[in-house]
């Protein structure tokens, strides 16, 4: 089983938000997934958070062998600088 850390569109029409999601690469991005691991809402303001990412849980299903997308790596380097 191929597995791919990706995000999952949720959300409203012109307000997406998403969840990074843990999944088999054969389902659909909105489909099935083993575990939802954080959240990215590229149009926060005010208060709300840009990224939520357990680090620990992305750390640990990349030594299990999952691959993440572009994009997810772009998000996991927002979550770290944001930590720091």
């Amino acid at each position: 089983m191929a597995v791919v850390i990706r995000l999952a569109r949720t959300g409203a029409k012109h307000e997406p938000r998403y969840r990074i999601t843990v999944a088999d690469s054969r389902r659909y991005a909105t489909g099935k997934f083993l575990e939802v691991i954080g959240h990215y809402n590229p149009l926060a303001s005010g208060q709300d958070k840009k990224v939520v990412l357990d680090m620990a849980k992305y750390e640990e299903w990349t030594k299990k062998g999952a691959q993440p997308t572009d994009r997810v790596k772009h998000v996991a380097k927002l979550a770290q600088s944001s930590t720091n």
